[in-house]
């Protein structure tokens, strides 16, 4: 393992898409079969102000992490060279605190999808990292479901209403609701077929 490199990069393809491939199917499944508290529970996810206050903590938390002082046995694990911008570093790592009370107590209205965009966008990057470069063309499944990602990401944190339309769409029909849910087993499913045949060893 070169220590020069950074965390992301020692992400291997296959036990990447071990993980994301579970969780898909995981969580997809769980919207199928149990639809009407899913349905109920993302209705009313805008507008919960606790959840959007603990999940802009987790994606505030895992940017600190990123710009974490080196040499600080594993709270430098994911320490992250900046090159130019390494001297504002310390001033970033001081207002974080600031800035997660002061955004976690100001916003109110959607939050919680406006923190969700900023943890995915921040997800993103291992995802793309541990397929960078790899010989299967399969890998191609995890970058383009992590490019949907982020480009739902950017549309949650600057337009954060169009998370309710999605959900409005999407729980207006059953049936809808279920091909929503299958596509997704099915994409989590074709992701863990490739780490599972082609991607042991990258």
């Amino acid at each position: 393992m070169n220590p020069s490199m950074h965390a992301y990069e020692h992400l291997t393809l296959y036990h990447t898409g071990i993980v994301l491939g579970l969780v898909l199917v995981v969580i997809h499944s769980l919207l199928l079969f149990r639809a009407e508290q899913c349905k109920l529970f993302l209705i009313k996810f805008p507008r919960n102000q606790k959840i959007g206050q603990v999940i802009l903590g987790l994606g505030m938390l895992l940017f600190w992490l990123l710009i974490a002082p080196e040499g600080k046995g594993w709270i430098s694990t994911l320490a992250m060279d900046m090159t130019e911008f390494n001297a504002v570093k310390p001033i970033l790592r001081l207002l974080m605190p600031v800035l997660f009370v002061l955004v976690a107590l100001s916003i109110t209205e959607f939050l919680s999808v406006r923190a969700l965009g900023l943890l995915g966008l921040l997800i993103a990057q291992p995802l793309l990292s541990a397929a960078f470069l790899k010989d299967p063309s399969s890998r191609l499944l995890i970058p383009l479901w992590t490019y949907g990602l982020i480009g739902f990401s950017l549309f949650w944190v600057g337009m954060p209403y169009t998370f309710r339309d999605a959900v409005t769409w999407v729980t207006a029909k059953q049936s809808r609701w279920n091909a929503c849910c299958a596509a997704g087993i099915a994409y989590g499913i074709a992701i863990l077929a490739c780490a599972l045949l082609f991607w042991k060893g990258f």
